[in-house]
């Protein structure tokens, strides 16, 4: 069976859209200051807003700013995965979305929201030194805490 023509467009078109999510030019030896967009391509809390879970994936998001070797990302996700499912006492939801960060969230992906995203693309699992170590600590000591999620 042949692909269809939307399907072959769409495939040849990824790699094209994800390549302009990442930052152009941005060394892999600097780090930028943290930012967050909470839960990236995801709800930050339930539609009611009954349960929220925002501080969570800021939480996820100081980690993946800050990158290092896959080891840490592992133990990054499987956080938030925790955390989600405590928070909000939804383990469908939290193994949804542990699935999600799994699969895109990847330090390969040229995405603004990959693993390492405060380094410019192309630093993957690096570890850090002990001066990119102090860097982060510094810019993560001028970022404000995130603010507590809400109990359901």
């Amino acid at each position: 069976m042949r692909p269809s023509r939307q399907s072959l467009l769409l495939t040849l078109a990824l790699p094209l859209l994800l390549g302009a999510c990442a930052t152009p030019g941005q060394s892999t030896t600097e780090l930028r200051p943290f930012t967050t967009d909470g839960c990236s391509l995801f709800p930050d809390r339930s539609a009611d807003g009954s349960k929220d879970w925002r501080a969570c994936c800021v939480t996820h998001d100081h980690r993946y700013w800050r990158g290092g070797p896959s080891v840490l990302r592992l133990k990054a996700d499987e956080e938030l995965r925790a955390c989600v499912a405590q928070t909000t006492g939804d383990t469908g939801l939290a193994r949804v979305m542990y699935a999600g960060v799994r699969i895109g969230g990847s330090a390969y992906w040229p995405t603004s929201f990959r693993w390492a995203y405060g380094w410019g693309y192309g630093r993957f699992y690096t570890p850090l030194t002990e001066g990119e170590q102090r860097e982060a600590d510094r810019l993560e000591g001028d970022v404000a805490p995130a603010p507590a999620a809400l109990t359901p």
